[in-house]
């Protein structure tokens, strides 16, 4: 009975020892150009996760694709797919702490079969991670059903978070193979979240939804509507990716870079969407060179930051935040267990219910009772990420290595962004992490070479002429 009650009190402390560590750790590694007072990492999170190598090949075509030219000669194979997501997260795990979020990304991950997908999210869980397969949204609702339960009909999966890669640089989606623009595409994301909804009605399987949209000089000024039609069809993240020169460089058709795609252009029109400005240095995740994110809540057809970074009462609220809350891990903690980690907290530190309650008081004041109470608040993220391109990658990558720091103003930004990177891929037979950006830039094209030859396509055979 004592032995219980012992570890009842470590379970329930409100900080988990190894994951402090783990931020402890991380906050340690990081240049100090991005140790900011809005910086997450090593604060409240490590960084988010992504899988490698584990199912390359993809049914659609996308200009641009960041996938190397040979990812789609690599066939989809369940049990390459399970035992490389357990080796990577096992890293992720020794190397990364005991909570994170990670994405099962590859190529489409709704060419894997449903068991195998289903149990490459139990491993990921298994491993402390929350799980995020990442789709073009094709996906039909047989598909989801499988996946979500067993072979027996039971339930198996009682969450899922899914991100829908959504936009008119896509082709060969089903009934719209090649959309001559994003408004063309709304009935299909409108879709993809009802999908979700009939999970949630029929299944009782609780989900999260993120979109997902790449931003050339061809769709940019079409952000701004995705911004209002897409915030309001229940994604609770809208991301936008400027096109980058990555990856197979057949699919190039554009000048990516210029100023209707910079970083200020592309934010600019989120925020035209938005219907407000979006502060993206009240929280920052990792180098905002590389990612920009507003988190807020929309009531009704108005969004509202969940801290007003004008107001300095709202900056304590985020430094008390961080001082307090920091360890707990509270995506992987199950509610009830979060509950009473939080009550011990409260506990020990009751001001934070006065805090808390300020913060509230003044949120309901800027929104209105009177729209709280029509329309409800519904979570919305906003996020931007730039990937940076190939051709400054791989040398700064090359340097950082040699630990030599570049002389040249582009390398040396490059190497500060790749230190400060938000999104790790593991390698297990070397024992270290990677940034994405390098992943794709500099090992995918030879990854993907070697399993073209482990997983080849399958060859459709000739017909006997006899």
């Amino acid at each position: 009975m004592l032995d219980r009650l012992r570890e009842w009190e470590r379970r329930t402390r409100p900080a988990d020892p190894a994951f402090a560590a783990a931020l402890a750790h991380r906050w340690a590694e990081l240049p100090d150009v991005v140790k900011t007072p809005g910086q997450v990492l090593g604060r409240f999170g490590v960084g988010c996760e992504g899988t490698h190598g584990v199912f390359p090949a993809c049914d659609l075509a996308c200009t641009p694709c960041y996938h190397s030219r040979d990812a789609k000669r690599v066939r989809v194979d369940g049990a390459h797919t399970r035992e490389q997501v357990e080796r990577q997260m096992a890293t992720l795990l020794r190397l990364r702490g005991p909570r994170a979020h990670a994405q099962l990304i590859g190529g489409e991950v709704t060419l894997l079969p449903p068991d195998d997908h289903a149990e490459s999210l139990l491993i990921m869980r298994r491993h402390g991670r929350e799980p995020m397969s990442m789709t073009h949204g094709d996906v039909d609702d047989d598909y989801l059903d499988r996946l979500v339960l067993g072979p027996d009909g039971r339930r198996r999966l009682d969450r899922v978070s899914f991100a829908g890669h959504f936009d008119s640089l896509m082709f060969g989606r089903r009934g719209i193979p090649r959309p001559p623009d994003e408004t063309s595409l709304h009935p299909y994301r409108r879709q993809f979240v009802a999908r979700f909804a009939r999970l949630r009605r029929v299944h009782g399987v609780r989900s999260f939804l993120a979109h997902n949209m790449t931003v050339t000089p061809a769709n940019v000024g079409q952000v701004a509507d995705v911004v209002r039609e897409v915030g309001a069809m229940g994604f609770g993240m809208l991301s936008f990716q400027p096109a980058a020169f990555v990856g197979d460089d057949r699919r190039w058709r554009e000048e990516y870079r210029g100023g209707d795609v910079s970083a200020d252009a592309v934010w600019a029109q989120i925020e035209r969407g938005a219907g407000t400005r979006l502060d993206h240095r009240v929280f920052e995740n990792g180098d905002v060179r590389c990612n920009r994110t507003a988190y807020g809540f929309s009531v009704g057809p108005r969004w509202y930051p969940v801290l007003d970074g004008a107001d300095p009462r709202d900056l304590r609220v985020r430094d008390e935040v961080f001082r307090r809350l920091s360890g707990i891990g509270f995506a992987a903690t199950p509610r009830p267990l979060l509950a009473v980690k939080l009550a011990r907290l409260v506990a020990r530190h009751p001001r934070i219910l006065a805090v808390a309650l300020g913060w509230a008081v003044r949120t309901v004041r800027r929104v209105g009772l009177r729209p709280l109470l029509r329309h409800g608040a519904r979570p919305v993220t906003f996020v931007m990420h730039r990937f940076m391109d190939a051709v400054d990658v791989a040398p700064a990558w090359e340097l950082t290595q040699q630990g030599i720091v570049s002389d040249d103003p582009r390398l040396r930004e490059t190497q500060e962004r790749l230190a400060a990177c938000h999104y790790a891929m593991a390698h297990p037979e070397t024992g270290t992490l990677v940034p994405a950006c390098v992943q794709h830039s500099v090992l995918d094209p030879k990854e993907n070479a070697v399993l073209t030859v482990l997983l080849p396509m399958p060859t459709a055979r000739r017909r006997d002429p006899r």
